[in-house]
């Protein structure tokens, strides 16, 4: 059976095998990225603000990084029900939820639109950074298809795809405007500390030490050097950095994906048992760029740059 005969009967889900975001969720430097994206999205005191007065994020911040994942996961490789399940699931919990700004007694939703734009754009422009940087082999106009898809995850959580950055060049606009409102205040270096020591038992404690530390450290230096600024500490070379994330993917790019994708909640496995062995994904897939960018699937859209849905035509 062929590649393309495993893929013609069941769901492939919003994006599907032959997108850019199918490829990359499925690197191990993905949980790297998002740890970037914890400390860039820290830096929006509105945004932080929402997060650490609606939750305990020290008590249950792995619970937070665990449901995060779980969402992605959902949303990139499970079926077009399950992740529109999770979209409605993730908008009826933020309708709930108020914050207050300290200073002028404001209370506002966590879900006004520029707060989900900022979580979106910090989230999607690590994973990007970080898996470029890597070595994944995504070429311009792979990062420009990748973020246009990346335009439904944005609708699933409540935002108009229209309004949401599909190119590198529009990502990179955003971030010259949003910047100014950016600060490292008391929730942002709550978020720094329990990065760098998060609470565990004392029996994980060399664990985190040997690997957490690093793996912290390595997202935090690949942050943008105006965070580091922000942050108050010295931004590293960005060329040694990126050789440190060229090394760390390579060398967890050597453990058998099989092995890496048992972990819960599987869904990678899940969509290969759906949809056959050629939803596999793998880094050599990138390089066939005519096939992710021209082939079939949903992560198609009419132009891009409006709110049609990513899917087959007709």
């Amino acid at each position: 059976m062929s590649e393309a005969d495993d893929l013609s009967e069941a769901d492939p889900g919003l994006f599907g095998p032959h997108s850019v975001t199918w490829q990359m969720h499925g690197d191990p430097m993905m949980w790297v990225a998002g740890v970037r994206a914890l400390y860039l999205q820290a830096l929006h005191p509105r945004a932080v603000r929402g997060v650490m007065q609606n939750s305990d994020f020290r008590k249950d911040a792995w619970g937070r990084l665990m449901r995060t994942a779980n969402f992605v996961g959902t949303i990139t490789y499970g079926t077009a029900a399950a992740a529109e399940r999770a979209g409605a699931r993730v908008r009826r919990i933020h309708t709930r939820l108020k914050a207050t700004d300290p200073a002028t007694g404001e209370r506002y939703g966590v879900d006004e639109p520029e707060l989900l734009l900022w979580v979106h754009c910090a989230e999607v422009g690590s994973y990007l950074d970080v898996a470029r940087r890597s070595g994944l082999p995504i070429s311009d106009a792979q990062a420009d298809r990748y973020l246009a898809e990346q335009r439904e995850g944005a609708r699933l959580v409540g935002l108009d795809p229209a309004d949401v950055p599909a190119s590198t060049a529009q990502l990179a606009k955003y971030f010259d405007v949003v910047r100014p409102e950016l600060a490292a205040g008391p929730e942002a270096h709550d978020v720094d500390d329990f990065l760098q020591r998060p609470p565990i038992n004392a029996l994980l404690v060399p664990a985190r030490e040997l690997l957490w530390r690093r793996v912290a450290a390595l997202a935090y230096n690949a942050l943008p050097p105006y965070a580091h600024q922000l942050y108050g500490r010295p931004a590293p070379a960005a060329e040694r950095v990126t050789h440190q994330l060229s090394a760390t993917g390579n060398l967890l790019r050597c453990i058998p994906s099989r092995l890496r994708w048992q972990l819960p909640p599987g869904h990678i496995l899940k969509a290969m048992a759906r949809l056959g062995p050629g939803a596999r994904p793998a880094p050599y897939k990138l390089r066939r760029q005519e096939a992710i960018l021209d082939g079939p699937g949903r992560a198609q859209g009419s132009d891009g740059g409006d709110s049609t849905r990513w899917r087959n035509p007709g």
